[in-house]
């Protein structure tokens, strides 16, 4: 059967078409794999095995990381007499070629990080000779070990600034940055020194910036980089460390020893400008030398018998502004070690063993009270503004404490075992009678702001506990059983705008909280309250936390007035009832933002208390509310129904049944036939 003629020309078509749209989908053109400008490449992570071709002359800066360049060749770098800046870091170069860099002779920025140049170390450090002009270096986890460094920076005389964390380093020998004498900053952290010899540094006249963090150097006791304003000694196993007394004045003025084995406050010279001090996570005891109550300390070196006159170190530190020595082993705080600092703005001293603030050496010399107790004098205040003693074990605060911080304005005292005294108490620190617990009086602190009792234990706050101190935030949280009656933050109505009492596990009788008109931001979350405390309902509420209470609801009186200035509420871990969600419409037709509420879950009390999401919103029938008239039409339909029960009461009260009985007549013939039924 042959096929008609049209058959033939359609199938003709048909492949024309496929054709057509293949070859079509062949010439489409591909994403570009770099992002182009006039002087600007990047082909970050574009899968490059070698240089990107057609790149622009005017190119200066050049981003290639994260791809998958093995060689740097004359033939695979295209001319780029204009690159400035050229970033290769996590490639897998393990050779680069003298030519190729000498192509480059504008380049002043070279990042060579992530790749093996350990692998021909001695070509690749021939080849950098070619980088007469480079000023930024980075050679970071390039496997390269102290005798390989050399080499690279031979001949790199411009070289300012220097990276080579990651490496293999175990020791600096004697002058290994020799060829770079004119070095700024000098990254040496994360690697294995354990030994810097003499000679190493010294040539750096210029350096003003050096990190060794996170090495295995044990004693530094001669110290003499005087140009040094950065140093950075964090992470290493330091026992001791010392600056080496001479002339001239040294410059530093940042100084991490932070995560080391320090016994004691370190020496420091005389004439410095050190403003940051970093002790944090040491195992510094005592902070003056003439005390007796820590242990002994166990001299491992002969040198740090010499390193006793931490007082007079202390006296030089004129210019520091912030000082840590948290994660210690204090156990006193003696503030005449602070007397002398007078810029110091920020001190923290958490995460020691501090059980007592003490003046020590300055009750010597200081005055008496009537009671014959130890005074701060006036000409010994200290500058303090910043004051974190958190994770302590301070029970007390002396009353001349806050004397000796008179512009203290935050104290974070968290995680102690502190009591605050009442405000009608006079300032006692023995609770105010015989026998009693000793408390600490934050009233009538006239500069201090923000304060943090958390975690102390605490159980009631007494009456006027912060008058006349002009707190702005007050952190009472975590505090098991805590009851803050309305008159403990008396004083504070005008002036506080955050308060955090979550985790308090309080009941609705405990948390009578006055009408605070400056509070912006409230924590209530974690506790027990079935209804929100009626002070806040004036509260100009900004933020406000109350998950994880017994919230059947919330207040439809306090909505009408945060609705115009609440803008985040969580909620979520509430037994609210879905079948009454008023409030929440009003707060998502304000565009108030519930951050948590895919967590928050509410009851349906009518259908055997099933639980849905409160964002779902489950269609399941809720009683509907009484009005007027259906509650007449109610109360006649119970009187119609009961007239008609007192009718049938009457009725068989007379005997009369409700079924009426038969006529005389049938009652006969059922009689009769009945009778005849038995006959035979």
């Amino acid at each position: 059967m042959r096929s008609a003629p049209g058959a033939g020309c359609l199938l003709l078509c048909l492949l024309l078409a496929i054709v057509r749209a293949q070859a079509g989908g062949e010439v489409k053109p591909r994403p570009p794999l770099c992002q182009q400008s006039p002087t600007k490449v990047s082909c970050r992570a574009a899968g490059l095995h070698s240089f990107p071709e057609d790149l622009p002359r005017g190119v200066k800066h050049l981003e290639l990381s994260h791809n998958l360049l093995q060689n740097l060749s004359e033939s695979r770098l295209p001319a780029l007499g204009q690159l400035e800046h050229l970033d290769l870091r996590s490639n897998r170069l393990v050779a680069i070629s003298g030519p190729a860099l000498a192509r480059l002779p504008q380049l002043h920025s070279l990042l060579l990080g992530s790749n093996s140049l350990h692998h021909n170390y001695r070509d690749n450090a021939v080849a950098f000779s070619a980088l007469r002009g480079i000023e930024v270096l980075d050679l970071s986890d390039n496997g390269l070990e102290s005798h390989m460094v050399g080499g690279f920076l031979g001949s790199l005389a411009a070289l300012r600034v220097l990276h080579l964390p990651g490496n293999r380093l175990s020791q600096l020998p004697a002058g290994i940055f020799q060829g770079s004498p004119r070095l700024r900053e000098l990254d040496l952290s994360n690697n294995y020194i354990m030994d810097i010899e003499e000679g190493a540094l010294e040539a750096l006249r210029e350096l003003a910036v050096l990190s060794l963090a996170l090495n295995s150097l044990h004693c530094l006791s001669s110290f003499s980089l005087r140009q040094l304003q950065v140093l950075n000694l964090s992470h290493n196993a330091l026992e001791l460390f010392g600056w080496e007394e001479g002339q001239g004045p040294y410059l530093l003025q940042v100084l991490d020893l932070s995560h080391n084995r320090l016994l004691s406050f370190p020496q420091l010279p005389a004439a410095h400008h050190l403003m940051h001090l970093n002790l944090s996570h040491n195992t510094i005891s005592s902070l003056d030398p003439s005390s007796h109550r820590p242990a002994q300390f166990v001299l491992l070196y002969e040198e740090m018998a010499s390193f006793n006159a931490s007082l007079g170190t202390a006296a030089s530190l004129t210019h520091l502004a912030e000082l840590d020595l948290s994660y210690n082993c204090l156990q006193l705080l003696p503030l005449l070690f602070f007397r002398a600092m007078h810029s110091l703005f920020t001190l923290s001293v958490a995460m020691n063993c501090l059980q007592d603030i003490t003046m020590e050496l300055l009750a010597r010399d200081g005055g008496e009270d009537r009671n014959g107790t130890a005074t701060w004098q006036e000409d010994t205040v200290l500058s303090v503004r910043s004051m974190d003693l958190h994770g302590n074990a301070i029970r007390t605060l002396p009353r001349w404490f806050f004397d000796a911080l008179p512009q203290l304005e935050a104290i974070d005292l968290g995680s102690n075992s502190l009591q605050p005294c009442g405000g009608d108490m006079g300032g006692t620190s023995a609770g105010g009678s015989l026998g009693a617990e000793p408390c600490t009086a934050f009233h009538n602190i006239p500069h201090l702001q923000h304060l943090s009792l958390r975690r102390n234990s605490l159980t009631q706050l007494l009456p006027h506990t912060f008058i006349r101190t002009p707190l702005l935030s007050l952190d009472l949280s975590e505090n098991r059983g805590l009851a803050v009656p309305r008159a403990a933050l008396e004083g504070l109505e005008h002036s506080l705008q955050q308060l955090w009492l979550r985790g308090n596990h309080m009941d609705n009788s405990r948390a009578e909280i006055p009408c605070l008109d400056e509070l912006r931001v409230l924590d209530l979350s974690g506790n027990r309250l079935s209804l929100l405390p009626k002070g806040l309902f004036c509260s100009p509420l900004q933020t406000l936390d109350v998950s994880n209470n017994e919230l059947p609801a919330l207040p439809e009186q306090a909505l009408v007035g945060w609705t115009r200035s609440l803008q985040a509420l969580c909620l979520a871990g509430n037994p609210f009832h879905c079948c009454g969600l008023g409030w929440l419409d009003v707060l998502q037709a304000a565009a108030v933002q519930l951050p948590d509420l895919h967590r928050a879950h509410c009851t349906h009390h009518s259908i055997t208390n099933r639980t849905a999401l409160l964002s779902s919103r489950p269609p399941w029938p809720c009683p509907q509310p009484w009005d007027g008239s259906s509650l007449l039409l109610l109360a006649a339909l119970l009187g119609v129904l009961l007239c008609m029960g007192c009718g049938v009461c009457r009725l068989r009260g007379r005997g009369v049944g409700v079924l009426q009985p038969q006529p005389q007549t049938e009652r006969a013939a059922e009689g009769e036939a009945a009778h005849s039924d038995t006959k035979v």
